[in-house]
C-alpha cells in the first residue's frame, strides 16, 4: 500500500511538472485531503440504563424497539475523527430491557445517506440467524421483525451483515437485557459498558484514521476502547456513584475479536453473573472477569470508599491504545478501610493518559 501511494504520488509530481503547472511536494499532495468533520458524538452514556422494573411477576408485555443505522465522523481521540457505523448515532447501540417471555418487536431502519447495507441480529433471539437474515437493508430501507424473548440472560446483539467483524468493529453492537421471570433486586446505580476494537490507523499530519483491513484480518487494532472512543469513559461521560451506593455494571464484548478480562482496580466484585447467566447464584468476591467477544456479564459491588476507580480490561498492555474508563465516587474517607501513611494519594489518577 505504501509502495503504491508513493508511485501515484510521483507520478502526480512528473504531471504536473510536465504540463506547465508548479512543481509540489509529496507532503503537499499527500496532507491535502479535505479534512472529515465530526457530525456526532458516538460515545454512549455509561448511565443510560433503562428504568428497572419492581421485583415480582408480571404478565408477559410487548416491546417497540426502534433502530436506525447511521455512519457518521466522530472523534475517536484527541485531533483523531473515524467514520463509525452505529446504531442510533451511539457506540454501543442502546441498552434494551425486558423480561423472559415478553414480546420484541423490530423496526430498523438503515439511514437514507448511508453508504453499506446493514441489519441486526439478536443474540436473545431464537432462528433467522437472530434477525440478521431477516433485516438486511439497503439505504432507506426498513426492516421489521418480531421475536419471543425465551431465556433470561445478557446477551450481544450486532450488524450482521458481511464482512460482520467489519461491522461490529466499527460499532454497531450493542446489550437486550432478559430479566428473569421475577425482575432482579433493586440497586442504587447501573451503568452500561462494552468494550470493542478499532482497526484504523491515521497517517502523519491527517487527522482522520481512516479502516486498516490489514490490521483487522490480521487482528492487530489501532485502538481499543469502553463505548466508542479513547477517553470516552474518562473525559466525557465517566461513571459517578457515591459511598455507600451499590453499583451494577453490564458490561458486554463488541469485539469483534478480543476477549476480555474485566476489572475495576481499587474493587472487588461483591457478585458477578458470568456469561450473562442470570439465574444461578453469583460469584461472590471475584477479582477480574473473563468476557468472550460476543459475550457479556453482569457485576454488582458496593462502593465503600471515595476516589477514582479504573475499569481497565487487565491484559493491561491494552490501555495503552485506549481502553481505560473511570468511576468517580464521592464521599467521605474511612481510614478502617485504607489509610495513606506517605501521602502519595494526594498524587491521584489524573486523567489516566493512555
Amino acid at each position: 500500500m505504501k509502495t503504491k501511494t508513493f508511485l501515484a504520488t510521483a507520478s502526480a509530481i512528473a504531471l504536473l511538472t510536465l504540463s506547465g503547472v508548479g512543481a509540489a511536494s509529496a507532503t503537499t499532495l499527500y496532507a491535502d485531503p479535505k479534512v472529515k468533520e465530526p457530525t456526532v458524538n458516538i460515545v454512549q452514556d455509561p448511565a443510560a440504563v433503562p428504568a428497572q422494573e419492581a421485583a415480582g411477576k408480571r404478565a408477559p408485555k410487548t416491546h417497540d424497539v426502534v433502530l436506525t443505522t447511521t455512519e457518521v465522523e466522530a472523534k475517536l481521540d484527541d485531533g483523531t475523527t473515524y467514520t463509525y457505523w452505529t446504531f442510533n448515532n451511539k457506540v454501543p447501540g442502546p441498552m434494551l430491557r425486558v423480561r423472559v417471555g415478553d414480546t420484541v418487536n423490530v423496526s430498523m431502519t438503515n439511514a437514507p445517506n448511508s453508504n453499506m447495507n446493514h441489519s441486526v441480529d439478536f443474540h436473545a433471539a431464537t432462528g433467522f440467524l437472530g434477525g440478521g437474515q431477516i433485516t438486511q437493508a439497503e439505504p432507506g430501507q426498513t426492516k421489521e421483525f418480531s421475536f419471543k424473548a425465551m431465556a433470561p440472560g445478557v446477551y450481544v446483539y450486532h450488524c450482521a451483515t458481511p464482512m460482520v467483524a467489519q461491522h461490529i468493529a466499527k460499532g454497531m453492537f450493542g446489550l437486550i437485557v432478559v430479566e428473569p421471570e421475577a425482575g432482579l433486586p433493586k440497586v442504587d446505580k447501573e451503568f452500561y459498558v462494552m468494550q470493542q476494537e478499532i482497526y484504523a490507523a491515521k497517517a502523519k499530519n491527517l487527522p482522520t484514521a481512516e479502516d486498516d483491513y490489514d490490521g483487522l484480518v490480521n487482528e492487530k487494532p489501532g485502538y481499543l476502547v469502553f463505548n466508542g472512543a479513547v477517553g470516552g469513559l474518562v473525559k466525557d461521560k465517566p461513571l459517578k456513584a457515591k459511598v455507600g451506593e451499590t453499583v451494577r455494571i453490564w458490561f458486554g464484548v463488541g469485539g469483534p475479536n478480543f476477549t476480555s478480562s474485566f476489572h475495576v482496580i481499587g474493587e472487588i466484585f461483591d457478585r458477578v453473573h458470568n456469561m450473562g447467566d442470570l439465574e444461578t447464584t453469583p460469584q461472590k468476591n471475584v477479582q477480574t472477569v473473563t468476557v468472550a467477544p460476543g459475550g457479556a456479564t453482569m457485576v454488582e459491588f458496593k462502593v465503600d470508599y471515595p476516589g477514582k476507580y479504573a475499569l481497565v480490561d487487565h491484559a493491561l498492555s491494552r490501555a495503552t491504545k485506549g481502553l481505560i474508563g473511570i468511576l468517580e465516587v464521592e464521599g467521605t474517607a474511612d481510614d478502617s478501610i485504607i489509610k495513606d501513611k506517605t501521602g502519595d494519594s494526594r498524587k491521584q489518577l489524573g486523567e489516566m493518559e493512555h
